[in-house]
């Protein structure tokens, strides 16, 4: 229990802003994961195919990308929770709509509309947390405690679900799954009447209208940043490339090459969901003990080492229930201290720009190591395209963590770009 005292230290500004990190950033999950479940209804219901599904997700996250780097830079312009409000309306807004839509275009449109909130909050979310905590000892926890959040937002996409149709009929069961996704819109009142913008952030924004400091931000490649920018982006490359790499490729190997049906299973999911929540929590805990980079490092081999025995080694069914929680902690869990990490490597006239440009440049391109894999399946075995491209992400997270400082510690004070 001794882990989890730091909470007790918050002041309550600093818990405050957690409830409504957590309750954002859950929110935002929901609304991104409910499409993943509507997937087969809409293939047999509007008879699109798999290849026009994956469009949609794939737009989804490009959008998303462009997002988090424009809410990033909207944010230190306009400020934290004032634009954290928009993107949770937009995504809110967006997946409504989507209930309303009668074809691929118009669903593809929703959707890719929808990603630009969603990529946004977690931009924006993060650097507010990491701003508002005082203690720098605390703040890879209190992030890392705000993005295990998306475990309670998968978790209720995948009961409201089971609940919808099993309620309603089928025709009418995936657009609520879509209307409910306004619901969120109400966590703006909770928002607006009990978070405001960090100290450290409203000082640098005193200090550029007076003058007294430039920013603009292209300036995260300006010479000084240039390094951190290239590193900070390869390193999120690595991590969502690698994540996409196993995550997406390896229910299709277990089941087509292996026959195993626990990944059908309601029992599958809650284990993956609990090792996911656990990972965010012993990721942050970690990330304060011994290191931003130490971690990275750490949960890159894990997750790697524990995906390959997934396809490398003769597993039974009862066995890849149980592994699926050490599996949802490494591979969430690596994800737990780059929040922190990144609002760290960067002053705080910059740090929305820089924190959103890394981080969803990283989902960018990490988006293209699934189709990598199934590119390179058609002339190898499928384990060894996910083997080869899942490792290359996970080694180019250890070589840029390697390559980049320790920021451990470090305290986040009113400055210039050129801090």
């Amino acid at each position: 229990m001794g882990s989890f005292h730091w909470f007790t230290e918050l002041s309550a500004r600093e818990r405050r802003t957690l409830y409504a990190g957590f309750g954002g950033y859950a929110v935002d999950a929901f609304d991104f994961m409910i499409y993943s479940f509507l997937i087969p209804t809409l293939i047999t219901t509007w008879g699109m195919s798999k290849g026009e599904a994956g469009m949609i997700a794939t737009s989804s996250l490009i959008s998303s990308a462009i997002g988090g780097w424009v809410a990033g830079v909207l944010a230190d312009r306009y400020g934290r929770v004032r634009v954290l409000q928009w993107t949770i309306a937009t995504f809110a807004v967006f997946t409504c709509l989507s209930g309303f839509t009668n074809s691929f275009w118009q669903l593809l449109a929703t959707r890719t509309l929808q990603g630009f909130g969603f990529g946004g909050e977690w931009s924006v979310v993060t650097i507010m947390m990491a701003e508002t905590i005082r203690s720098p000892q605390h703040r890879a926890k209190a992030v890392g405690t705000v993005q295990s959040s998306w475990s309670f937002g998968w978790a209720a996409a995948a009961i409201l679900y089971w609940a919808f149709f099993a309620l309603l009929p089928e025709g009418l069961a995936w657009r609520a799954c879509f209307w409910i996704g306004i619901v969120p819109a109400l966590w703006i009142l909770y928002v607006r009447r009990n978070v405001s913008d960090p100290e450290i952030f409203i000082q640098t924004r005193r200090a550029r209208e007076s003058g007294a400091t430039q920013a603009h931000f292209l300036q995260i490649f300006a010479p000084a940043h240039l390094g951190t920018t290239l590193l900070g982006s390869a390193l999120c490359t690595g991590m969502l490339g690698g994540y996409y790499a196993i995550t997406t490729w390896l229910p299709t190997y277990l089941k087509t090459v292996r026959h195993l049906s626990v990944f059908n299973t309601s029992g599958y999911l809650i284990v993956l969901i609990v090792g996911s929540f656990t990972g965010y929590i012993v990721g942050a805990i970690l990330s304060d003990r011994i290191g931003r980079r130490a971690s990275f490092i750490l949960f890159a081999i894990g997750s790697f080492a524990l995906g390959m025995a997934y396809t490398m080694l003769p597993i039974t069914n009862g066995a890849m229930l149980l592994l699926g929680f050490p599996l949802g902690i490494v591979v969430q869990g690596i994800f737990a201290g780059v929040g922190a990490y990144l609002s760290e490597l960067y002053p705080n006239a910059i740090r929305g720009s820089g924190q959103g440009f890394c981080y969803n440049l990283g989902r960018g391109l990490g988006s293209f190591f699934p189709i990598l894999v199934g590119t390179l399946a058609q002339s190898m075995s499928l384990v060894k395209a996910i083997g080869a491209v899942a490792g290359a992400g996970y080694l180019l997270v250890i070589v840029s963590a390697l390559c980049l400082p320790e920021t451990r510690g470090k305290a986040l004070v009113a400055g210039s770009a050129a801090q």
